[in-house]
Order: C-alpha cells, then structure tokens, then sequence
C-alpha cells in the first residue's frame, strides 16, 4: 500500500488493515512535535476514522478499537501534510466518518471532555460533504467559532441517503455558546436560512444508543 490514505477509501477487516491500525493506534501516545519555523495553530488536533458495517450494533469497547488514528497536527504546515494526502468524504463508503479532535479527547460521548457537551447536526444533501467538511475544518482551525475552548471537535458522516457534520462542545447547558456555535456553523457552511440544525446532547445518545435521533440503529 504506497499511500495508506488510499486504504480509507475501501476499507475491511483484512490482516492488512489490523496490522496498519495497530501501528497508527500507537503513534497515539507519540508526543507530538512542532518545527519551529511552522505556524502554530491555537490547539494541536488528531484526526481519525472508523467505519462500520450498516446496522451493526457497536458496544463502546468495539467503537474504541474501531478509531484509527491518521495523524495528528499542530500547526498550518503539519495540517496540510495530512489533508492533501486525504480520501475526501464524498469519496468514502457508506457509514463511514472522519472524526477530528483536539489532542487529548477522543471522538467518544463517554470522553470526559464531552460527556457533559452535545452537538449540532446537519444533514446534508449527497454531494455537498466534501466542501462542507473542508469548509468547517478551516474555521474550526482558524478559530472562527470565538468560543474559547468549548469546540470539542467535529464528525463527518457519510450514510446511504444522506451525510451528516457535526459539531461537538463541552457544555450543553450553556445556552449562548451553544447558539453562537449554530449560528457559526451555518455561516462558514453557507446554509440557506431555513436549514434546520439539530442539538443533541451526549447524555440523550448515551439513553438512546444513537447519535443523530431516537430511531437510529446504533449510528455513534
């Protein structure tokens, strides 16, 4: 496999798979380093994807060693490095997900850092996911939310009819940041004023087993 981006695109279960997941699961606890000459963003971000086979249902354990960590970065150039060299969303399987996180939290309700957050959801129509994503990557990294350290992260996925970004935060029940959150997020994705974003907090997908809504077959 000369680019280990590709395998994303077409990922399975195969020896070959494990094998490459076991490597990048350790380079998790890799600290990471920051040439001096880069330009530093405010807080250093992990990236990871997971995929799982439609209508699975995923304990907490099995969604852990299902995150396969791509890379991680801290400034513009280090961002770049990994990104250009990325399958785009649009071009994954279905029930798939890009999960980009600052270091230190992990793309789990569970996280302490987000168990007592949620998140706002967007669903997108076919087509539109790989610019949306790219779009709300920017902003998140260029600090454009102005909410201090409440942005926990942000999820891409891809499902059958739909795509669905989501915005992770710490804290559900602060009600202004929150809003300045939504009202952000339809900024830098240009939505059309109508849209309808949802909110969900961690602890009602803890009750329901669901990320997105109540009717979800285990969707994390």
């Amino acid at each position: 496999m000369t680019n280990k981006f590709e395998a994303l695109k077409n990922s399975d279960d195969s020896g070959e798979e494990e094998s490459t997941c076991k490597d990048l699961q350790s380079a998790e606890k890799m600290p990471l380093v920051i040439p001096p000459n880069d330009h530093k963003l405010q807080y250093s971000y992990w990236l990871w994807f997971s995929r799982r086979s439609p209508g699975k249902q995923t304990s907490v354990q099995s969604f852990d060693q299902n995150l396969k960590l791509i890379g991680k970065f801290g400034s513009v150039e280090q961002f770049w490095a990994v990104y250009s060299h990325l399958v785009r969303p649009s071009e994954l399987q279905s029930h798939s997900d890009f999960h980009l996180f600052k270091v230190g939290i992990k793309p789990m309700w569970e996280d302490e850092a987000n168990k007592r957050g949620g998140k706002w959801i967007v669903r997108l129509r076919k087509g539109i996911a790989s610019r949306c994503w790219e779009n709300l990557v920017l902003a998140m990294l260029g600090e454009q939310f102005m909410v201090g350290q409440e942005i926990c992260g942000a999820v891409v996925s891809i499902r059958f009819q739909e795509d669905i970004i989501s915005v992770w935060n710490k804290t559900a029940s602060d009600q202004i940041t929150t809003a300045r959150i939504k009202d952000t997020l339809k900024r830098v994705l240009n939505l059309p004023p109508n849209t309808i974003l949802e909110y969900k907090t961690h602890v009602d997908s803890l009750k329901d087993n669901s990320s997105f809504r109540n009717t979800d077959v285990f969707t994390r």
